[in-house]
């Protein structure tokens, strides 16, 4: 007699990766093998589609790449040769070297991770309450979108706005520093229906991006310069009197002053700034501002990376008060829904366990200038670091100091990874990990307003595991006896989310047992500050904000340049001339996928996008391979020239990122040219400030 087939089983998972999205996720298992995975049809948000790399998350999770043990160095580093150890032998060399460092200064312990997973589990639980009970440094996590964050609160109170399922009603959308054809694929699918009823779409953003293509209006300033452009559109606004007077009155503080402050903005004055055309500033404004017909902002990180990324925001964040497209569920701003979310923070982090020993106070360490920190940090000097949940070797600025502090024999480097990465083949020890379909994890949002769970599919291949028991592992080596040790992922998970939070206060885990998701606990339609109602200390919407100005900063929004641009820094744009911006690859995201066959493939090799008129003052051709350097470094691309629609403004070149650096060709990507130097707030990374000059291979 034939045996029956095995019977197929769903699961439900959520796609772990660094997008607004969070898809909810369908996975097909078979004799404890996933055989499919596909978009869940629930929550309406996802409607059963997944972007282009996720699509084929099985080849990533299946690739005869993964790594399978842990594995200790072996000749150099950098060279990337390892040798197989047990878990047990890896353990305890880690809690070893740790427990010795520890015992002169833990601070010489330095954590670094950031959204190889945002999962509140494996992302932020257990890594967090083990290097607090050591005393470890903090990293201060910046180096996405901490400058445009804080900018954002300055004004808003908080990462809230508008509700991403109310663009499809939207009548006016300006789509700001994002590409969401490539990065937002299910807010583009909104604001193609929005379009469809009648919606116009503009798109800032200095590259001809996918999403700039398909816009009815693209608008290309230069790299830094937002912040000029949208204190012109509020001169303008208030000049012509295109603002809502009823509103500013009731829900805004700061009018008179920030009124005062526009006035010098000239659309005039913008355009030397930004390169855009004064009419074209003045247009922008009339028709943000025209009345009857909510607009909304779509702002994105990519704006907040330069010099006044978070002035920029902050100028930015103020035009639907001015204009009271609040009042409408369609109209408003949204940078982030992630405030939305009730996180206690408190119980997954454990903040209290750090010890209050006078003779080491806490030390923060930013994550965007780790080259400097690793070389040149001194009270006292990072003697180890560990690695999770990233790549910086690939991904920081400035990689050559990022790889000469990696390669310091006197740093102790562990490495928890899926993949032998740029920054693994630094480790000393080197440790598998899970990926998302072997973890469990729950999930809020920076691009809804979902809660989503995460049920393992798989049990983990080789010996691969998840982030939170390897530190439990190392917290029991280490003699950590507290209680918050031994919870497991689905206690920790239980109690991510406040009970008395306003809108995480009904998320019940067996709703998101048997869905998969659950919705906050907002309406529907949801318009946050139709009647004001701000997080901010004011409870208004602040054009002048008291926070700022005790910090010592200016309390209105104002023009931060760039810190390398041809206006701000003449003498530096004399010797490179070219603004360099470095946006997302359409086939990778950030360095993840950039090391599989299919997305490789798809991506095909290295390019640099450059207008034809600054090809042809370098006598460069499209096809060549050419190098693109300035004083801290270089790397090597193949040239992109459309003499028809060129992919980028004259005086601005863009390098689609973030290619490995042992796969891209010459052993360097563009972080080979990126600065070290932060924003204005939050300390953030300055990866679009930047002047290159490009010349032949």
């Amino acid at each position: 007699m034939s045996t029956p087939p095995s019977q197929a089983t769903k699961v439900k998972a959520v796609c772990p990766h660094d997008c607004p999205d969070t898809c909810a996720m369908e996975v097909t298992v078979e004799n404890g093998r996933a055989i499919k995975l596909r978009g869940a049809e629930s929550p309406s948000f996802t409607r059963g589609t997944l972007c282009s790399k996720v699509a084929h998350y099985l080849e990533r999770t299946y690739s005869e790449q993964r790594l399978q043990y842990p594995m200790k160095r072996v000749g150099a580093k950098g060279e990337g040769r390892f040798v197989r150890i047990s878990w047990d032998e890896a353990l305890n060399e880690i809690a070893e070297r740790f427990r010795n460092i520890a015992a002169t200064d833990p601070r010489a312990i330095l954590p670094y991770s950031y959204a190889g997973t945002m999962g509140l589990v494996q992302g932020s639980s257990m890594d967090r309450r083990f290097f607090h009970r050591l005393g470890a440094s903090f990293l201060d996590r910046t180096i996405c979108a901490e400058a445009g964050a804080q900018g954002y609160k300055a004004t808003i109170g908080a990462s809230l706005g508008t509700d991403p399922e109310a663009f499809a009603d939207a009548q006016y959308i300006v789509i700001w520093g994002s590409n969401p054809v490539i990065s937002n694929l299910h807010l583009w699918s909104r604001i193609v229906e929005a379009r469809r009823k009648g919606a116009r779409v503009v798109c800032i953003d200095p590259v001809r991006s996918l999403t700039a293509e398909k816009s009815d209006w693209h608008l290309a300033p230069l790299p830094g310069t937002d912040g000029a452009l949208a204190l012109a559109l509020m001169h303008v606004l208030i000049r012509d009197e295109l603002c809502d007077e009823d509103y500013i009155a009731r829900y805004t503080t700061g009018y008179a002053a920030l009124k005062r402050r526009v006035a010098e903005w000239t659309p005039e004055r913008a355009a030397a700034e930004t390169g855009l055309a004064a009419a074209d500033i003045e247009q922008l404004a009339r028709e943000y501002g025209q009345e009857g017909r909510p607009a909304v902002i779509r702002a994105n990180y990519g704006l907040n990376r330069c010099a006044g990324g978070g002035s920029a925001m902050r100028a930015i964040a103020c035009l639907p008060a001015l204009t009271g497209h609040w009042r409408s569920p369609h109209g408003g701003i949204l940078l982030s829904t992630s405030g939305s979310y009730g996180v206690n923070d408190a119980a997954l982090e454990r903040p209290d366990l750090y010890p209050a020993d006078p003779r080491f106070p806490p030390r923060h360490v930013n994550m965007s200038a780790i080259g400097n920190a690793l070389l040149e940090e001194t009270d006292p000097p990072i003697r180890a670091v560990m690695v999770y949940n990233s790549n910086p070797v690939a991904v920081a600025p400035e990689s050559a100091r990022v790889r000469a502090g990696f390669a310091r024999e006197d740093l102790f480097v562990v490495v928890h990874e899926l993949f032998q990465t740029d920054t693994a083949d630094y480790a000393d020890i080197l440790l598998p990990a899970t990926s998302q379909l072997e973890q469990h994890d729950i999930h809020k949002s920076y691009g809804h307003l979902n809660v989503m769970l995460n049920t393992p599919a798989i049990a983990p291949l080789g010996e691969a595991r998840p982030n939170t028991w390897v530190f439990r592992e190392l917290a029991s080596r280490m003699g950590f006896t507290e209680a918050c040790f031994q919870e497991s992922d689905e206690e920790i998970s239980a109690g991510a989310f406040r009970k008395d939070h306003a809108r995480s206060a009904r998320i019940d885990p067996a709703t998101l047992a048997a869905e998969g998701w659950q919705r906050l606990d907002v309406p529907t339609p949801y318009a946050p500050f139709a009647e004001g109602g701000f997080p901010t200390p004011s409870g208004k919407c602040e054009f002048y904000s008291d926070m700022l100005a005790r910090n010592g900063m200016d309390p209105l929004p104002h023009y931060v340049p760039p810190h390398e641009g041809p206006r701000s820094n003449p003498e530096l744009a004399r010797e490179f001339p070219l603004a360099f911006v470095s946006p997302p690859s359409r086939n990778f995201l950030n360095s993840s996928f950039a090391n599989l066959p299919r997305f490789r493939d798809a991506e095909g090799k290295p390019w640099l996008d450059m207008h034809p008129a600054d090809a042809a003052a370098r006598g460069l051709s499209d096809g060549q391979r050419v190098r693109i350097f300035n004083r801290r470094g270089a790397f090597h691309a193949w040239l992109r020239v459309d003499t028809a629609q060129p992919g980028v403004r004259e005086g601005v070149v863009s390098a689609p990122s973030i290619w490995w650096q042992k796969l891209s060709g010459d052993g360097n990507n563009a972080n080979a040219v990126t600065s070290q130097a932060l924003t204005d707030m939050g300390g953030g990374a300055t990866f679009y400030d930047c002047l290159v000059e490009v010349s032949k291979a």
